[in-house]
């Protein structure tokens, strides 16, 4: 089982105009509310590869309720911690550029905080992955995602961390099964203005192996993503498409190699399933479905560096 955590998850209210006029009435052209936050985004991904996964996290309130929900609805299986406050509400604005307006969250209180331990110690079994991902409500400690490592490890369960800064370098030490910076997170971790060429980012990646990573990858936008190893470093690109959205696109890319690799063991096919993941959904307005992640797969090019 691959389980997401959303400790903050939300509903997005997705709307489109043409133009945003500020300090006046606008029309909105569509508005939908989704289901959102990180993990959600991974499981709901996971489930269009028909690969296990449920999602869990904390949910209050209406809004809590309409995404336990809509995920009922879609099939997904999840198992949420149910807290006093409400879910926040997250606005995704589509017009001359992409705007978000995101809200801080609901406070979770301790009892609420040791509840979902337990709960996750319950479920988790040798062989499980634990993919955890996305900001923090108020009232969690910021070491919340690190304290839960030893969980996991004791329960003979890997995990992936989506995370960037000193906290992902705070996690290495543990053997994360996968790192997914973008190029500009790398050069940040690493205190350089930018990286000039794919070799230097493939240094920079491998010394987060050396760290602990089992696996990097390295999103690059436009330009395409690496995947690196001790021994080889491949760089993947699709056919370039008009991408209408970047909102999940990253935890799409995340989720198809996470899910590939404990289904096949196969790095380089779980890197090109994730690369068609991503791409699928910058292609689309949601997340991607399982007829467009494959007929992307088959444009990807991967080539060793």
């Amino acid at each position: 089982m691959i389980y997401s955590i959303t400790l903050n998850p939300s509903i997005d209210y997705v709307v489109t105009l043409d133009q945003l006029q500020l300090g006046q009435v606008n029309r909105l052209a569509t508005a939908v509310k989704l289901p959102g936050g990180k993990g959600i985004n991974v499981s709901r991904i996971l489930q269009a590869l028909a690969l296990p996964t449920t999602a869990l996290g904390f949910v209050g309130g209406f809004t809590g309720q309409f995404i336990e929900a809509e995920l009922t609805a879609r099939g997904l299986a999840h198992a949420f911690t149910p807290i006093a406050a409400d879910t926040r509400i997250n606005v995704k604005l589509k017009g001359e550029a992409e705007t978000e307006l995101n809200a801080p969250g609901p406070h979770v209180i301790e009892a609420e905080q040791a509840a979902f331990c337990q709960a996750l110690q319950d479920q988790l079994c040798p062989g499980d992955v634990v993919v955890m991902a996305g900001s923090l409500p108020t009232g969690l400690p910021v070491s919340f995602y690190r304290d839960l490592i030893p969980m996991i490890r004791a329960a003979h369960a890997d995990f992936v961390i989506d995370t960037t800064g000193q906290a992902l370098l705070e996690t290495l030490s543990q053997h994360p099964l996968v790192v997914k910076p973008n190029h500009h997170e790398l050069a940040a971790l690493f205190n350089v203005p930018e990286y000039p060429d794919l070799p230097s980012i493939v240094a920079a990646g491998r010394d987060l192996l050396t760290r602990g990573a089992q696996h990097v990858l390295v999103s690059m936008a436009g330009k395409g993503a690496l995947m690196i190893t001790p021994e080889h470093a491949y760089h993947g690109t699709v056919p370039a498409g008009q991408v209408v959205n970047s909102v999940g696109a990253g935890d799409s890319m995340l989720a198809g190699f996470t899910g590939t690799l404990t289904r096949t063991g196969d790095a380089l096919e779980a890197f090109k399933v994730g690369i068609a993941c991503g791409s699928a959904t910058a292609f689309t307005q949601d997340l991607a479905t399982r007829a467009q992640i494959d007929a992307v797969y088959h444009t990807i090019s991967l080539e060793e560096i």
